[in-house]
């Protein structure tokens, strides 16, 4: 819009009225106007926003002339300080006043010398009221909300020359960073101590703290190549790696282990792949292939969640495979194009059911904010300039055209993405900030171009980037705090200071105190696979019936295992596994502690509490179902079987004792007819004969060798179960981890009240340090609260409590160590900003 006129008129309104004022000719003019104003239709008598009253009727009418580059007369209304200051005219809006603004006035076509807009249809009375409503309300314009379409970033990778190393440092970030640092006149400090490094390292690469022996062997080192060394060697430590990164994946692929979905089968778990994946660090281009042209592994995240109930339309699960893919691997929303033209980028209705129709099996109907449109999308990618993608009626064909459209080489968005994922992962704050809208402009392009292009030319290896970060001078920085700043005024000056994450805290709290979670999700590790660092032995084992054919097929029924051993004294550790084709329940000394009904699904099972001094017993029913579930009279042969494993790990108090290793074999005793009480320790078993070995767990058709072995080195290896790999519950709820109902690819950083409520009066923390100072106090051997405290504070923060902190420590524990002042000295620790922060 073009104010000239608009402005001329209204120094004639000022010049007439000083006019009148001194009783000169020009009061006609004067009540002229008034009567124009009189005209103009009344604000609407409700309350308008901005997004969905008065961007449309903008971009309908104004961006084309007044946006984007374009500002006829000086104006533009980009942004709500652009609308209402106006151009050449004069301001452009008064918020409050919307009679006196000008753009009301020429949309009303108060200016006989120019309307408004100047192309198009006129604005109708009720579009001028909206308006003006809008403006009387104050004109609020969400920050977050940008007019007409946004500018994209470059798509082609850009290759970048490093400049020449100027510094101690010759890697390649530090060098990016010189002339940078040196534009802005500042001098990096000197790098972080070593025991700042080693903690910081430990638990950006797998997630846990160093343990006092790890940090003062990397204190007392003196090679000068110590550092690089030491996150070469955890990178490389595969097992803690996989298992720290499946937490930040877990959130941003919607894979969980309990929820909505899962009930009735409308969602799947991609856990056994994803770790598999991590610990053998798939290249990042084939990690992703895989999710975008799924097979049974990894379907899970593409196939998203079947909602119960009543949905929007946008929330189908092909509109839900467009919005995650483009925000995880492309960093651009599709949520709001997925039932309108974006209100917040470019992108359109047909953009997001484009792509959503790659995944459906019939073609999509254009669904406008769940108005059916008549429109059949047109299948395509986001990107045509990549290349064209495969038409076909085969799903199969077209995925796997999306696939390489997505993975291309000349994608540089997908590399740019997933570098600045890990930039800010590691760092605390993204190249590009938020790490989800790639189309900001960078703090620094070079960079996040040079590792882009990195990553590719080095086959996508994600290790290799990490590494590149991790020992660079930038990482090794001391940590600054992490203030909101926008993105104009940030400048780079070290990492942020990072709150542990909910699985962080609690593997943290496991640290400090040597207690870990007991079973994992819904009592259940998946079969994870991969390559770990160092695996514990395997007990052997064989499957076990009472038929030496039930392999190949034994008739629907139950049969009944027992099994006594003898313990000395109990164990520190009593980890099993257990499965059987097709149902199971176990007792031991007459109590059930687990069952399980899917054979591939190997139930890790803690038997420590229900151990006794002396003799223990192992009870189980184990049935084989019938092929035809519905069929009551179906006595088909199938194949049967019942596979167990358990080792008991002794106490360090009781010397060097061997562990106990439990097998099923034939030195289990079967029966294939119940009595009362068998299960009972008690019971005599008359009559029953030795179980009859089927195989090894390999044995056919159940091949469980592979799954066994990496289910057992996941439970089994340091004796720990991690919180990656329970279901969330109140404490990690509150700090932060989500329900992964929908993709989360940065964690909130605030802290809040409900985390203060929880930190300091929760049960889940609560019950977690009692049982914790039960343990201490009947397994640690000097108990003597020096020794006790110094244990704790070495464990916790990585360093010995000070005199004043020791004194305190005394006081709480007192002497003898009382049970309460060592909850208290534990709770005390752990809500220390030391041991929440990464700094």
């Amino acid at each position: 819009m073009c104010f000239f006129s608009a402005r001329m008129r209204i120094h004639m309104l000022l010049v007439a009225g000083v006019l009148s004022a001194h009783g000169v000719a020009g009061v006609g003019l004067v009540v002229a106007v008034a009567s124009d104003a009189a005209v103009l239709p009344a604000a609407a008598p409700r309350t308008v926003t901005f997004v969905h009253d008065i961007k449309p009727m903008l971009e309908a009418s104004c961006i084309a002339c007044h946006a984007h580059g374009q500002k006829k007369g000086r104006y533009a209304v980009d942004s709500r300080e652009l609308f209402l200051a106006g151009g050449a005219s004069g301001a452009g809006a008064i918020p409050g006043d919307s009679a006196g603004s000008l753009v009301v006035q020429l949309v009303a076509g108060l200016d006989l010398d120019r309307l408004m807009p100047a192309k198009g249809p006129r604005w109708t009375p009720e579009q001028i009221g909206v308006l003006r409503a809008w403006i009387d309300q104050g004109a609020p314009w969400p920050e977050d909300v940008r007019l007409g379409r946004g500018v994209q970033a470059r798509l082609e990778p850009r290759p970048v020359e490093l400049p020449p190393a100027s510094g101690p440092s010759a890697n390649p970030v530090d060098r990016l960073l010189a002339p940078y640092f040196e534009r802005r006149g500042f001098t990096p400090p000197a790098p972080v101590e070593d025991r700042v490094f080693a903690r910081r390292v430990y638990l950006d690469t797998i997630g846990l703290l160093p343990t006092p022996e790890q940090l003062r062997a990397f204190v007392e080192d003196s090679r000068p190549d110590k550092r690089a060394t030491l996150v070469r060697r955890l990178l490389g430590d595969h097992q803690r790696y996989a298992e720290h990164w499946l937490s930040f994946w877990n959130d941003c692929l919607r894979n969980d282990y309990q929820g909505t979905g899962y009930i009735d089968g409308g969602r799947q778990q991609i856990t056994p792949w994803l770790y598999e994946a991590l610990a053998n660090n798939l290249p990042f281009d084939q990690f992703v292939t895989r999710l975008v042209n799924p097979d049974e592994r990894t379907a899970g995240f593409t196939k998203g969640i079947v909602w119960r109930g009543v949905v929007n339309a946008s929330q189908t699960p092909p509109l839900q495979a467009a919005q995650n893919l483009s925000q995880v691997f492309l960093g651009l929303n599709l949520k709001c194009a997925s039932c309108h033209d974006s209100f917040v980028n470019d992108w359109t209705l047909s953009d997001a059911y484009g792509l959503a129709s790659i995944y459906a099996d019939e073609p999509l109907e254009l669904v406008r904010c769940d108005v059916p449109t008549g429109v059949t999308a047109q299948r395509q990618f986001l990107f045509p300039q990549l290349g064209p993608l495969a038409n076909s009626t085969n799903r199969a064909e077209r995925l796997a055209s999306l696939a390489r459209l997505m993975t291309s080489p000349d994608n540089g968005r997908f590399t740019r993405t997933i570098v600045n994922r890990l930039w800010a992962r590691l760092l605390g704050r993204g190249l590009v900030e938020p790490v989800d809208e790639m189309d900001d402009p960078p703090w620094h392009a070079d960079l996040l171009d040079w590792l882009a292009v990195d990553l590719a030319s080095h086959h996508y290896d994600l290790k290799r980037t990490l590494t590149l970060i991790l020992t660079s001078h930038a990482y090794q920085l001391p940590a600054v705090p992490g203030e909101e700043q926008a993105a104009a005024s940030y400048v780079f000056r070290g990492p942020v200071v990072k709150r542990l994450s909910a699985e962080q805290y609690a593997d943290a709290l496991s640290s400090l105190t040597g207690l870990w979670r007991e079973r994992p999700a819904n009592a259940d590790i998946d079969l994870l696979a991969g390559e770990p660092t160092a695996r514990p032995p395997l007990p052997p084992t064989r499957w076990i019936w009472t038929d030496s054919t039930a392999a190949q097929g034994a008739p629907p029924g139950t049969v009944y295992f027992r099994k006594t051993f003898h313990l000395d004294t109990l164990p520190a550790q009593a980890l099993a596994l257990a499965t059987a084709d097709n149902r199971f329940r176990l007792f031991l000394n007459g109590h059930e502690i687990g069952t399980g009904d899917d054979w591939k699904r190997l139930r890790v099972l803690d038997l420590r509490r229900r151990l006794v001094t002396g003799p223990n017993v192992l009870a189980v029913e184990a049935t084989n179902g019938r092929s035809r579930p519905d069929d009551e009279a179906d006595t088909t042969p199938n194949p049967a079987g019942f596979l167990f494993v358990a080792r008991l790990t002794p106490d360090s108090r009781h010397g060097s004792a061997n562990p106990l290793a439990l097998g099923s074999d034939a030195s289990w005793l079967s029966s294939s007819r119940p009595a009362d009480g068998w299960e009972r320790a008690e019971f005599v078993p008359e009559g029953w004969q030795p179980a009859v070995e089927l195989g090894p767990p390999q044995t056919a058709p159940w091949n469980l060798e592979h799954a066994l072995a990496a289910t057992w080195s996941n439970a089994a290896q340091y004796g720990t179960i991690r919180a990656v790999h329970v279901a969330t519950d109140p404490l990690m709820t509150a700090l932060g981890r989500p329900n992964r109902e929908q993709v989360n690819t940065s964690r909130p950083t605030a802290a809040t009240t409900l985390q203060a409520l929880e930190l300091t009066n929760g049960q889940t923390l609560a019950n977690w340090l009692n049982r914790a100072a039960d343990r201490l106090l009947a397994s640690t051997d000097d108990l003597a609260p020096a020794s006790l405290a110094r244990h704790l504070y070495l464990h916790g923060l990585g360093r010995p409590p000070n005199p004043d902190e020791l004194d305190l420590a005394r006081e709480l524990l007192g002497q003898p160590v009382q049970r309460e002042g060592l909850e208290d000295l534990l709770w005390a620790l752990s809500v220390l900003p030391e041991f929440q922060l990464i700094y």
